[in-house]
């Protein structure tokens, strides 16, 4: 079995910024050269998370929206108490979505839905450079 790791960095608007990550993943696997297998996707730090979605505008909102309702920014979380960062509900949104996805890989690509892309949500309250780091395991 073959593995091969790369990184892939980039620059998010702050808290709710949906990136899709579909083409970037997708040629790190092509350069892989592993036809069949998986794919690993997995966000470095614990205010990000990556999710699979039909990546479209109002799913982009959606997201995000629904997330600062059930987890909202303005509660007095005890992580605030500790750090007074502002981002305890960061913290949790990126805690229920997860930071990684794995996917088939087959014929050389991620093997997804019609409607279904990669991406990354940010989930602090401010601007990141952020890591995702891919491992492609397979033949």
């Amino acid at each position: 079995m073959a593995v091969y790791r790369e990184q892939h960095q980039f620059e998010t608007q702050g808290h709710g910024h949906l990136r899709d990550l579909t083409s970037a993943v997708s040629d790190i696997v092509e350069r892989s050269g592993i036809t069949i297998g998986t794919a690993h996707i997995f966000n470095v730090g614990s205010t990000g998370a990556v999710v699979t979605i039909e990546y479209e505008q109002g799913l982009a909102q959606d997201l995000p929206n629904n997330l600062d309702r059930l987890l909202p920014p303005d509660t007095n979380y005890a992580h605030e108490q500790a750090w007074h960062d502002g981002n305890g509900h960061s913290h949790l949104q990126a805690t229920v979505l997860g930071p990684e996805v794995t996917v088939p890989v087959s014929e050389g690509r991620p093997l997804l839905g019609t409607w279904q892309q990669l991406a990354h949500l940010e989930c602090d309250t401010k601007a990141r450079r952020r890591t995702v780091v891919v491992t492609v395991m397979g033949e």
